[in-house]
């Protein structure tokens, strides 16, 4: 047998690797947006995840201690622990002890009003991610549309000469930018999601804490004093 055959047998075609970046380049300019979202969406859940984790720790005995506080009318004693721990609990119930002596309801109406603005500061940068989760796939969908106008464009160009080279580069901005935005908008849609389960707890946490601060005030009601 020949040589040059035998060897030419045994010569085995190693599989071409798929390489992250080249295929992000191959998604064209839509992959640019894609990307600045994906940033986003990292940074938005990273802040608001380390925001929403310090407001959910609470103190298991702060309010035992405004309790007894209260019932020895050491008011400005309470105010002191109010602000030393500083966490959207203890404003609330800080806003609700210096409005101590007015009626119940308004006392309530203030601690709820302090609750909303508190919840609203948890849930800032949420809107954002909601839109990442969005909007990511709707523009990997628009990569998919240009990428396949190019590629029937090209296909269009190249007459009787047409190869299969011809239409890969529209196929592949169609493929790869419809993955990349699935992908950023799958992440985000979960993160979106789970920031949002983290919110109503804390939200629980402080109606409980309001619903426990009013029933103090329903037990007794201190004048302010040292």
């Amino acid at each position: 047998m020949n040589p040059t055959l035998l060897q030419a047998a045994t010569v085995v075609t190693e599989p071409q690797q798929l390489d992250f970046i080249e295929l992000a380049i191959k998604g064209g300019w839509v992959m640019i947006p894609i990307l600045l979202l994906s940033i986003v969406a990292v940074f938005v859940f990273t802040e608001r995840f380390m925001a929403i984790n310090r407001a959910s720790k609470m103190d298991n005995h702060f309010m035992s201690n405004i309790r007894e506080y209260i019932q020895s009318n050491r008011i400005d004693g309470a105010i002191a622990l109010c602000q030393a721990n500083n966490t959207p609990q203890s404003r609330l119930i800080e806003k609700g002890i210096k409005r101590m002596g007015a009626p119940l309801g308004d006392v309530q109406t203030a601690i709820e009003n302090v609750g909303g603005l508190e919840v609203s500061r948890l849930e800032k940068g949420l809107a954002m991610l909601a839109m990442v989760a969005g909007g990511a796939p709707m523009l990997g969908f628009l990569g998919t549309v240009t990428g396949m106008v190019r590629a029937f464009f090209n296909m269009a160009s190249a007459g009787n000469n047409l190869d299969i080279q011809v239409l890969s580069s529209g196929i592949y901005e169609a493929m790869v930018t419809t993955v990349a935005g699935l992908i950023v908008g799958i992440i985000a849609y979960f993160g979106y999601n789970y920031l949002v389960s983290r919110v109503s707890r804390v939200v629980f946490q402080l109606e409980a804490s309001t619903m426990e601060f009013m029933d103090m005030l329903y037990t007794k009601q201190p004048s302010h004093g040292n």
